[in-house]
C-alpha cells in the first residue's frame, strides 16, 4: 500500500536547503520522485512499511506534513511571479515575506496573496481571495466559503500586516458556524461581514474603486529567460514527475551559485531566479545530465489537472496531441478538467466529468480565467469527440476577437495618412514576444524607433530564441496585415 504525502511551501517559496533537507527525507524513505500541486504545495508517494521512518524523521527536522490528507491547504502567492512577470507593482518580495512570516496558524481554508498586475497565480482560487489595490499596501478581499461557488468582496480594503489575523478571525467564524457558512447553498454574507468586522480589529480603507480584472494572458514560465542583468529558469515535466537526483543537484547548485530559493507555480512547475550569466552554462549541462526537456509547446503548459489525478492527466495528454495534430492556436486561453465535483480550479474553458462520465464544456463569458462568470458549451460529450468541439470554442474565441479589427480598408484606416510607412511588429514564434519599434527592447539594451530589420544578432529577450524565430504579425498605427 502506498501512503501520499504533502508537505505544504507557504507562498510557492522554499529555500535549497530546507528542500534538499525534505528530498534526503522523502528519498531516505523510497520515494525517487517529486511533484507538486496546484496550490504550490509539494508531493510523494511511499510504501506502507516505511511510514514510520518517515514520520520520525520529519517530526525530528520539524518539517509539517499529512499522509493522505489536504487538512491544511498552502497558502498560495504570486511572488513567483515577481520581477519576472511584472513590475510595475507595489508589492514586492519584502511585503510578500513579512504577510508569510505572520502566519501563526496552519490555515484549513485555502487563502491566495495574488498581485492584480499579473495574471500567472490565478485571482480566485482560494476561499480567501486577497488582490493588490491601486494603494500601496491594501488589498481587496474576496471571499468564497467551502464548497460553494459563490463569492463576494469584503466591503472595505484590507492592509497587508492584517491579512493573517484577519484571515484566522474569518476562518473560526466559518468553523464556529457551519450551518451558516459552511456547505450551504444559501448563505447570508451581510451577517459574516458584520460578524468580521466587530470581531477584526483590523485597519480597513474604503473602496473608491472596484478591481479590474487584467486581460489575461499566461507567459512562457519554461526555458532559460532573461531578466534584468540575471536569468530565470523553468522546468514543467509532463508527467508531473521531477526526479528525485535533479531536484537535490539543483539545490546543491543554488547553494554554490548563491542562490538562496525556489519557487513552486500553479502550472506544477518550478522557477529558479538569480541565475547569473556566468552560471547559465552550468544549469544547462544539469539539464543535459537528467535529459530535462525545456521546450514544450505553448499549448501543452496552458493545461489545469487536479493534484495527483492520474485520470485527469491522461486526458490532457490526449487533448494536447490531438490539439498539436490539428495545429491548434490556444493563444490567451487556458484549460482546467475537473473529474471530481467542486474542485475550484480555474479556466477559460473547463472540462468538467459530469455524474454519467461524460464531459461537460463550460467557458467564462469573457475568457478570462479569473472571471466567475460561466456559460455552458456543450454538456454529455464523449472523451473522443471533445477535441472537435474544443477547436469549435477556439475559433468562436478568435472569432470574438478579431470582430473588434477593422480591417477596411485592408492596409490603411481613413484617418491615416496615405504616405506614412506602417510600423511592423514581429513575434517570437516560440514564446509569442513581441518586438515594437515604438517600444525598443530595454533587456536587449535597443532604443526605442530601431526597426527589427536594422538588428544584428538580435536573440528574443524572454526565450533567447534567435532574430529567425520571428514573424511579421502586425502593422500598427491603423494598418493591418491580411
Amino acid at each position: 500500500m502506498e501512503h501520499l504525502i504533502k508537505i505544504n511551501l507557504p507562498g510557492g517559496l522554499v529555500s535549497a536547503g530546507d528542500l534538499y533537507e525534505i528530498l534526503l527525507i522523502a528519498e531516505k524513505a523510497g520515494a525517487d520522485s517529486i511533484r507538486f500541486g496546484n496550490r504550490q504545495q509539494l508531493y510523494f508517494s511511499i510504501n506502507e512499511d516505511r511510514l514510520e521512518d518517515l514520520e520520525t524523521e520529519m517530526l525530528r527536522t520539524e518539517i509539517y506534513f499529512e499522509i493522505d490528507n489536504d487538512a491544511q491547504p498552502n497558502i498560495v502567492s504570486s511572488y513567483v511571479a515577481d520581477t519576472i512577470f511584472n513590475q510595475e507593482s507595489w508589492l514586492r518580495e519584502g511585503v510578500y515575506k513579512g504577510i508569510l512570516d505572520s502566519f501563526d496558524f496552519q490555515p484549513r481554508l485555502k487563502i491566495n496573496m495574488v498581485d492584480s498586475q499579473q495574471t500567472f497565480v490565478p485571482f480566485f482560487s482560494g476561499n480567501f481571495n486577497f488582490i493588490t489595490s491601486d494603494i500601496s499596501n491594501y488589498w481587496y478581499f474576496y471571499i468564497r466559503f467551502p464548497k460553494s461557488g459563490k463569492y463576494f468582496c469584503f466591503p472595505s480594503l484590507v492592509y497587508s500586516d492584517d491579512i493573517p489575523s484577519l484571515a484566522k478571525t474569518a476562518e473560526e467564524i466559518i468553523f464556529g458556524n457551519k450551518k451558516l457558512f459552511y456547505d450551504q447553498e444559501n448563505t447570508e454574507d451581510q451577517l459574516f461581514i458584520k460578524m468580521l468586522s466587530k470581531k477584526a480589529g483590523a485597519t480597513f480603507q474604503p473602496i473608491t474603486s472596484g478591481l479590474k480584472l487584467p486581460a489575461f494572458q499566461l507567459p512562457y514560465y519554461e526555458g532559460f529567460n532573461k531578466y534584468n542583468s540575471w536569468y530565470w529558469l523553468g522546468i514543467y515535466r509532463r508527467n508531473e514527475l521531477f526526479p528525485i537526483g535533479f531536484l537535490k543537484d539543483a539545490c546543491q547548485l543554488c547553494l554554490k551559485t548563491h542562490i538562496g530559493q525556489l519557487y513552486t507555480t500553479p502550472w506544477k512547475s518550478i522557477i529558479i531566479k538569480g541565475i547569473e550569466p556566468s552560471d547559465r552554462y552550468e544549469w544547462g549541462l544539469l539539464l543535459s545530465k537528467y535529459q530535462l526537456n525545456v521546450r514544450h509547446a505553448a499549448n501543452e503548459l496552458n493545461w489545469q489537472v487536479e493534484d495527483v489525478c492520474e485520470e485527469g492527466l491522461a486526458l490532457k495528454k490526449q487533448l494536447v496531441r490531438e490539439f498539436e495534430e490539428a495545429d491548434l492556436r490556444t493563444y490567451q486561453l487556458c484549460f482546467a478538467i475537473k473529474t471530481q465535483p467542486k474542485t475550484g480550479l480555474p479556466g477559460s474553458v473547463i472540462i468538467k466529468k459530469n455524474k454519467d462520465g461524460l464531459y461537460d464544456l463550460l467557458h467564462t463569458k469573457d475568457f478570462n480565467p479569473n472571471s466567475k462568470d460561466y456559460e455552458v458549451y456543450r454538456e454529455a460529450v464523449q472523451s473522443d469527440k471533445l477535441t472537435a468541439h474544443l477547436i469549435s470554442l477556439c475559433k468562436n474565441f478568435y472569432d470574438r476577437q478579431s470582430s473588434h479589427i477593422d480591417l477596411a480598408p485592408a492596409y490603411q484606416n481613413k484617418d491615416s495618412d496615405p504616405e506614412k510607412v506602417p510600423e511592423q511588429v514581429y513575434q517570437c514564434n516560440n514564446c509569442l514576444t513581441r518586438y515594437d519599434k515604438q517600444y525598443g527592447d530595454s533587456v536587449n539594451n535597443i532604443d526605442k524607433n530601431i526597426e527589427f530589420t536594422a538588428l544584428t544578432d538580435y536573440y528574443c529577450p524572454v526565450c533567447e530564441a534567435p532574430k529567425s524565430e520571428f514573424s511579421l504579425v502586425g502593422l500598427m498605427e491603423g494598418f493591418y496585415q491580411a
